[in-house]
């Protein structure tokens, strides 16, 4: 397919050859990276406990992984959604990929050799966070490039998917495995890094946003954090996601209760990080087939208030079966959430600087990821896993009461059209927003 090939507006994005690589790239790389973190915070969980710590001193470890990747992260966040308007997205995506290959083949070569310890767990995780600071807005830039703006919606949902297969997989591939052989899980993760790789060369030319002359990098840097401000839809999507996630993010805590609590061990483990990406799947596949239309705004605040309540079960629970269930709702409820948010950001910001927004929004999730898993860490670390677990789910829902009233256009937003001003573009603009 040539950059001035239209692809037709009723096929289905899989039907598409350039997003068909993207697709699959992405899905590999998730496969890869969700099974080699979740046993980078198995090993740093285990090395700090065999080390003498108690369960608060491990769970501070913890937390410092997910502070170590969410610095870099903040920091180069503005640097990145720059590079991805400016840069061709498809070479940034393959050289973070390329960066994260080296990671796993680092991680296999010390743990078969037994040399693992927590400064090169906590190097390797700053290494990450430069990676994702770049990845994610190429990536997310790049995906409405593939596809007409008809489907962009279901391109999201498929997408969504792949990521959700990858939260599943991941795991499994990461607990399973390293109960055979501790570096096996790194070696799995090379070989699906390589593959991811391969998958982005496929990916042809796509439109690349107009470079704005005579305007100094930091401005248009700045310009992009202003329209994110400006948009009360996108800004109050962007942060209703950051202080819900980070306030209920119980993800980081999984190994004190699958080793400490639930008593589980890592194929235990494996499960619990399973089943949120199991719920988030079944949730993406059926928006893939049924996407929402009416409502979307109510919808998405609702989702949050499940999340939090879901979290809260899952922090008092000491039956796996019940954990799994409620950790299979949070999932749900997080890609209900997510898919409209990630709809609404999409279709309400001009091509010219999704990158930029796009950089703003993934520095939210890693806020409320990476950085929320540091602040569960060290409040697991004061007053315990369970507390940290429950009271971070009252104030998810406590965050929904309160964005509701803040921006008000988050209850009052029925469907994914975006405003006319951004439908009012020269037609040269129109064309490129239509190339695949």
């Amino acid at each position: 397919m040539t950059e001035t090939t239209l692809p037709d507006a009723d096929r289905s994005p899989l039907r598409i050859a350039n997003f068909r690589a993207y697709w699959f790239s992405r899905l590999s790389m998730t496969l890869a990276q969700y099974a080699m973190m979740l046993i980078i915070g198995w090993q740093t969980y285990n090395i700090a406990r065999d080390g003498g710590m108690g369960v608060g001193a491990a769970s501070g470890q913890l937390a410092l992984i997910g502070l170590l990747q969410f610095v870099p992260l903040f920091l180069l966040t503005p640097f990145s959604g720059w590079a991805a308007d400016h840069f061709d997205r498809r070479n940034i995506a393959r050289l973070t990929v390329l960066a994260q290959l080296g990671c796993a083949a680092t991680l296999a070569w010390l743990t078969t050799s037994d040399n693992l310890t927590l400064p090169t767990l906590f190097s390797v995780a700053v290494v990450l966070g430069i990676v994702r600071a770049f990845n994610g807005p190429a990536l997310s830039a790049l995906a409405p490039n593939l596809v007409p703006k008809s489907i962009l919606p279901n391109a999201i949902a498929l997408s969504s998917i792949a990521w959700q297969v990858g939260m599943i997989v991941g795991p499994a591939i990461g607990g399973y495995t390293y109960a055979i052989f501790p570096a096996l899980p790194y070696f799995v993760a090379l070989g699906l890094f390589a593959c991811s790789l391969i998958a982005l060369s496929f990916i042809g030319r796509v439109p690349q946003p107009p470079r704005e002359a005579n305007r100094r990098p930091i401005h248009q840097m700045v310009e992009g954090l202003r329209y994110v401000v400006r948009n009360k839809m996108v800004l109050g999507a962007i942060t209703l996601d950051l202080f819900a996630v980070f306030l209920a993010g119980a993800t980081a805590l999984f190994p004190v209760y699958a080793r400490d609590i639930l008593e589980v061990g890592e194929t235990g483990l494996a499960q619990l990080a399973m089943a949120p990406a199991v719920g988030a799947a079944l949730t993406a596949l059926w928006f893939s087939f049924r996407p929402l239309k009416t409502n979307v705004g109510p919808k998405m605040l609702l989702a949050v208030a499940v999340f939090g309540l879901a979290t809260i079960i899952f922090g008092l629970s000491q039956s796996m079966p019940l954990s799994l269930a409620m950790l299979f709702i949070v999932g749900a409820a997080d890609m209900f959430s997510v898919y409209i948010r990630q709809s609404l950001i999409q279709l309400h910001t001009p091509d010219d600087k999704r990158g930029r927004v796009s950089s703003v929004s993934l520095l939210t999730i890693s806020a409320s990821n990476e950085f929320g898993d540091f602040f569960s860490g060290s409040l697991a670390f004061l007053v315990g896993p369970v507390l940290a677990v429950v009271g971070g789910g009252v104030g998810a829902i406590v965050t929904v009461a309160l964005w509701a009233k803040i921006f008000p256009v988050l209850r009052t937003t029925r469907t994914f059209d975006p405003p006319e001003e951004l439908l009012d573009t020269p037609p040269e603009q129109k064309l490129q927003e239509q190339m695949p």
